[in-house]
């Protein structure tokens, strides 16, 4: 063969950093706390309705655009919590988790030369699914420890070649939660450049300290240009289901469908319906998971200062950002990857979902979506390398 198999486009992005870091946890029995997913499962009624589905015989292909009842709960959830009216025929559909979501989305609306925006340190999938698409990012960085929007850097990433905004909040991984008037000064841009804005806001559950999440959807003029991603796995702990949903105008989740179709035609049928079931259930159980996980927060940010790194408290999602500097990181990739035979902990290297490395060069990014004895015994090995 005269050709290397594998697409041009993915050659800079080899294995994504999450299979790379957890196999170093399994090779070396380390703590992982590098992939975003919980140790204890979610609410009993959903997993139950999920055992129900597949004994009640519902493991067939569902239709292509999701179950009923599951297009109805995520239309019955977003007037809920988001005050947006949705036709759930024409404007969800159920994806297999918010990462195919992200693609088909995408794919469907970037063309060749096509610009997309969206914030760094950013999820490892966007970057990858704007080169298939054969888009150019455009980046603006958020700055540890605040993470704060710098509006001139924003503002300089726009151009008359803009077609996406690309936005996750609450953000992975800096546990960001966008303000109102950041809000307001995306939004702003987009108007004026004519852009779609897709909103990543899986974590939209996960928020602590009373800080507010606001689904851009509903801001003044923005459903008709704007689709929203989400999905049941961080909601539910249930992050092996791969339930996700795209939601907007019609002819735009349309052009969504007509990817996904291509991609997975279908996918998880009998976690469908329980999905549908957990997203009707009562406030407590959302405030609850939060309040859990805030706790578990608070937890591994005390033992990450007192082991002597400087934390940037996050607002939400699972994750926690360190500097690891003062335990003797030098490049933080290299750090990680000898962490887990060092320290027996495993952190993801912030500075790989960057184009502005040094932006991130010792920094270390910890999940906090774990039992509090594995949050402590991790916090201990970590203090003992600095002793």
């Amino acid at each position: 063969m005269t050709r290397s198999p594998g697409h041009p486009a993915l050659a800079p992005f080899g294995t994504t950093i999450f299979a790379t870091m957890s196999a170093l946890a399994a090779e070396h029995g380390a703590i992982n706390l590098g992939q975003g997913f919980p140790d204890t499962d979610g609410p009993p009624e959903v997993l139950e309705a999920a055992v129900s589905a597949i004994r009640g015989g519902r493991n067939q292909y569902p239709p292509g655009a999701g179950v009923p009842e599951l297009l109805e709960a995520v239309a019955a959830h977003q007037r809920r919590f988001h005050g947006i009216d949705l036709d759930p025929a024409s404007e969800v559909l159920v994806t297999v988790g918010a990462t195919e979501a992200i693609a088909a989305t995408v794919l469907a609306l970037v063309q060749p030369g096509d610009e997309v925006v969206t914030f760094e340190p950013y999820y490892d999938s966007y970057a990858a699914t704007i080169a298939l698409a054969g888009g150019v990012r455009r980046t603006s960085v958020l700055r540890f420890p605040d993470f704060t929007v710098d509006e001139a850097s924003l503002r300089a990433a726009f151009s008359s070649r803009t077609r996406m905004v690309l936005l996750n909040t609450p953000h992975n991984p800096t546990g960001k939660v966008f303000t109102r008037d950041e809000l307001e000064l995306v939004c702003a841009l987009a108007r004026e450049h004519d852009a779609w804005v897709v909103t990543d806001e899986v974590y939209e559950h996960l928020t602590f300290d009373g800080a507010e999440h606001v689904a851009v959807a509903a801001w003044p003029g923005m459903r008709e240009r704007t689709l929203t991603i989400s999905s049941a796995g961080k909601t539910f702990s249930t992050t092996g289901w791969k339930v996700g949903w795209v939601s907007g105008p019609a002819d735009a989740v349309a052009a969504v469908r007509s990817v996904k179709q291509f991609l997975t035609y279908v996918g998880s049928g009998p976690f469908q319906p329980a999905v549908a079931l957990g997203l009707g259930l009562p406030d407590a159980v959302f405030t609850g998971l939060a309040s859990s996980l805030q706790s578990k927060r608070d937890r591994l940010v005390d033992g990450l200062r007192r082991a002597g790194m400087a934390v940037s408290v996050p607002q939400g999602t699972y994750f926690v950002i360190a500097d690891a500097a003062p335990l003797g990181a030098v490049d933080a990739v290299a750090f990680c990857h000898e962490l887990p035979a060092r320290a027996g902990v495993v952190g993801v290297p912030v500075s790989v979902f960057h184009d502005d490395v040094d932006a991130a060069r010792t920094l270390v990014r910890f999940a906090f979506c774990k039992e509090d004895a594995v949050l402590d015994e991790a916090c201990r090995r970590l203090a003992a390398l600095g002793r």
